[in-house]
């Protein structure tokens, strides 16, 4: 096993950082674009990772980085660190952390893990705040492009959608720092200690879209893990509008995305999620009962 998948440029560049490097796993998730390499070199564990031309994740997990939100959690342990970088060739090397992956393990559904949780993502969602400035519109926006495109979504459950996003209205709040794929598959557990990695969804957004997938996968399958993540976050920001719009759009996201890559459990996944959010719309449920307070 080697460097093959990256490419000639990306090889260049980790070989030049890492000479003789050996690459003992590889750690790709199959439906992505970045290539995920595990490596040892002079004695240290790494972490490879190279994306393509047409991936943006890599990029995104600089400006994470770069933008310093995640230093202190580097020096920590608590996030990887960042070794080497080249955004022009589109790589980077990062220290590989100790602890056992969460997703599809007890960890998944273990709400002292998910108090945990909760309270890193508070730390990092608390580093800055911005004004909205049209982000929130831009988000509907998107939901109605996969709407567009390519999909098995239903003729009539698409109008029904496309009513959905018309009548609940953007809500243009404040920004934070947010990771964007906050999951057990992100999670390393080791001990009583929550790790987290893969920053490649980094964007500024408003906090509650953190809590999207957990609420559409680990919260349905266990709701005391829900009550412990905002034990551990210390508040519950989610206004009920908004937060049904925010899972409307992750629920046509997902059976749209999933059905280009030809993913037909996520797929599924994505029109439950449809159905579950449609049926709370149209029966007049709100989610969380109250705005959040500070």
């Amino acid at each position: 096993m080697g460097l093959g998948r990256l490419s000639a440029a990306q090889r260049a560049r980790v070989a030049s950082w890492l000479p003789g490097v050996e690459i003992v796993d590889d750690l790709s998730w199959s439906h992505s674009g970045t290539v995920v390499l595990r490596a040892s070199h002079d004695g240290r564990e790494l972490i490879v990772k190279a994306a393509g031309p047409g991936d943006h994740h890599l990029a995104r997990e600089l400006d994470a980085y770069e933008g310093g939100f995640v230093a202190a959690w580097g020096r920590a342990a608590r996030a990887p660190r960042l070794l080497h970088a080249d955004r022009g060739s589109r790589v980077l090397v990062m220290g590989l952390l100790g602890g056992r992956l969460a997703y599809r393990t007890p960890a998944a559904t273990d709400p002292d893990v998910h108090r945990r949780a909760g309270e890193l993502l508070r730390a990092f969602h608390d580093q800055a705040s911005r004004p909205s400035e049209g982000t929130d519109a831009a988000a509907t926006r998107r939901a109605l492009a996969w709407l567009d495109g390519e999909h098995a979504i239903a003729g009539d459950t698409q109008a029904r959608l496309r009513d959905a996003l018309s009548s609940l209205a953007p809500v243009e709040a404040d920004l934070v720092p947010t990771h964007g794929d906050w999951q057990p598959r992100n999670w390393l557990v080791d001990g009583r200690l929550v790790r987290v990695i893969d920053f490649g969804r980094f964007a500024f957004r408003p906090p509650a879209t953190d809590f999207v997938r957990l609420a559409a996968q680990e919260w349905r399958a266990a709701p005391e893990c829900e009550a412990a993540f905002f034990d551990g976050y210390g508040r519950d920001p989610r206004h009920p509008e908004h937060w049904l719009l925010m899972r409307l759009r992750e629920a046509i996201a997902t059976a749209a995305w999933a059905h280009q890559v030809r993913d037909g459990a996520f797929e599924a996944q994505g029109h439950r999620m449809i159905r579950d959010v449609l049926a709370e719309l149209e029966s007049g449920g709100a989610g969380p009962q109250a705005p959040a307070m500070a």
